[in-house]
């Protein structure tokens, strides 16, 4: 069950999975798609990433938002 993150300045640890854990960021092109999305949320929506890890499946990520809700930031950088 995903939960809501309503806290807006705490440090969070997320991970973030494809669906049916299809191993989609085995090419180059879907990993700099997660790396420009990353780029866009740090530049225009105040997400604050310290530490990430992709792996083939799935992403993990350390972070903060910047007095905006968790949430509202990453749905904004990962509608496709």
């Amino acid at each position: 069950m995903s939960k809501t993150a309503k806290l807006s300045d705490e440090l969070f640890f997320i991970t973030m999975t494809i669906v049916d854990w299809i191993d989609i960021f085995v090419r180059q092109i879907y990993f700099d798609f997660i790396i420009n999305n990353l780029k866009y949320c740090q530049t225009n929506k105040g997400l604050d990433i310290y530490e990430y890890v992709i792996m083939t499946n799935h992403i993990h990520m350390v972070c903060m938002g910047r007095g905006i809700p968790l949430s509202g930031k990453l749905k904004a950088g990962y509608r496709f």
